[in-house]
């Protein structure tokens, strides 16, 4: 790989994180928000969070480019979040 193409490689990927990161404060922010008594700020917080499950998303698509030209493996996301169900046994 040329040092040109190390270069806009490096710099895709430091993009990608700090989106990633922006992505995991707007996230956490919302989740606070939620806890608000005010219905249309509840409201407006679980919206937020919807979009930006869809950003993850095509975070998660760069993040797979990114390891592909590189030939790294993709990392793992600190903030990933994964689906948990819970029920009770009585």
């Amino acid at each position: 790989m040329t040092r040109k193409a190390q270069q806009l490689t490096e710099l895709l990927t430091l993009t990608s994180r700090s989106l990633t990161h922006m992505t995991a404060a707007m996230t956490s922010l919302s989740f606070d928000l939620l806890r608000s008594t005010d219905p249309g700020v509840r409201g407006a917080a679980s919206r937020m969070i919807a979009r930006m499950e869809s950003v993850s998303r095509g975070l998660d698509q760069h993040l797979k480019l990114i390891s592909e030209l590189t030939g790294d493996p993709q990392p793992q996301r600190p903030d990933e979040v994964e689906e948990v169900l819970l029920h009770s046994v009585t």
